[in-house]
């Protein structure tokens, strides 16, 4: 059996590969079970509720009752609806999100695919993922769908573009697109992450952080910045006609792109797996944990901006986009190039 897992050849390195999937895959179902979990408690505690508290000890159990009560519930496919591209909108989305883990390091070495290119494929991969939500919009055969997959494009296009500046920023310092290269480059402590950096540069990098969190809640449509699904309007836009598995997918692939943005702020600017500082005790956590908790911090930043921050108007969300954000990270990328020729360039 040893020749199964023997890397050197073509078959172990596929078994060993396609294992290592597998355990993301299940690890990523899981963990998103207890997110979403998260996300409701939080926002209950917000709201002075109890949130979910029946199924399971503390309702830890909530999701999977959830999930199963969508897994059994019939799947109604309205008659008037382009069934193929029906079905296949909320399949795209899923895989989108998926694949889009696989050059996600979690720990040294603890990675599906180190590529060089890293950050361009999770671009390229999470531009295609909108074509989930058009798909689903327009086959759907429905005003309210068609109009909340619009919005999703233009939304989603116009946010992407200060992602790509902001993450520019980070490449300069770096000086590269690898993710485990700009993690390591971050190594020594809080002091050297590039969000918080005891350096004048942070006085750059601090707001591209904040420009990408928020970019992000525009990017996996989370409020303030929900408008494609406004239920005030559009009753659910371009979910409004799915039910059971089929808008199951779409939950799983919205959640997955959620945590992927909490992901990737830890490693762009909060340091990755490394630990704030960088002597014992700190250094005898495993440094996956280190990863996991920046990611559960980001992402309750994320349940309390849905919590307290008020509904944008579609008109103010492109404004915030074209008008603040693109400028704003244009002179960005101009400072910090700066700022590797002259200084760090010139020491």
């Amino acid at each position: 059996m040893e020749f199964l897992f023997d890397t050197s050849t073509m078959l172990g390195w596929f078994v060993v590969k396609t294992l290592i999937i597998l355990a993301y895959v299940v690890v990523l179902l899981v963990s998103l079970a207890f997110i979403l979990l998260a996300d409701r408690k939080i926002w209950a505690a917000v709201q002075m509720r109890r949130g979910p508290n029946v199924v399971g000890a503390f309702g830890l159990l909530q999701s999977f009752a959830d999930f199963l009560k969508f897994a059994f519930k019939e799947a109604i496919i309205p008659a008037g609806v382009d069934k193929p591209v029906f079905i296949l909108a909320p399949i795209l989305t899923l895989v989108m999100a998926f694949i889009t883990w696989a050059v996600i390091p979690v720990a040294p070495g603890w990675v599906i695919a180190d590529l060089n290119v890293g950050i361009l494929y999770v671009l390229a991969i999470s531009s295609l993922g909108v074509y989930g939500i058009i798909l689903g919009g327009w086959a759907s055969n429905s005003k309210y769908a068609f109009l909340g997959a619009l919005r999703s494009t233009a939304q989603m296009i116009s946010y992407e573009v200060s992602i790509g500046f902001v993450l520019i920023t980070v490449l300069l310092l770096s000086g590269s697109l690898n993710l485990s290269v700009i993690v390591e480059a971050q190594a020594g402590g809080f002091w050297h992450w590039n969000g918080i950096a005891l350096s004048p540069i942070t006085l750059v990098m601090f707001p591209m952080m904040v420009v990408f969190f928020i970019s992000a809640l525009a990017e996996t449509n989370r409020p303030p910045f929900d408008l494609p699904e406004a239920e005030s309007e559009l009753v659910a836009g371009y979910q409004v006609e799915y039910s059971s598995t089929l808008y199951l997918l779409f939950m799983i692939g919205e959640y997955l792109n959620i945590v992927l943005m909490c992901a990737m702020v830890s490693l762009l600017f909060l340091g990755g797996w490394h630990a704030p500082f960088d002597f014992a005790p700190f250094t005898w956590i495993p440094p996956v944990l280190w990863f996991v908790v920046k990611i559960c911090f980001v992402f309750f930043l994320f349940s309390m901006v849905k919590a307290i921050v008020p509904r944008y108007r579609y008109d103010q969300l492109m404004r915030l986009g074209w008008k603040i954000f693109l400028p704003l990270s244009l002179v960005a990328v101009v400072a910090v190039a700066g700022w590797v020729t002259f200084v760090q360039g010139g020491a």
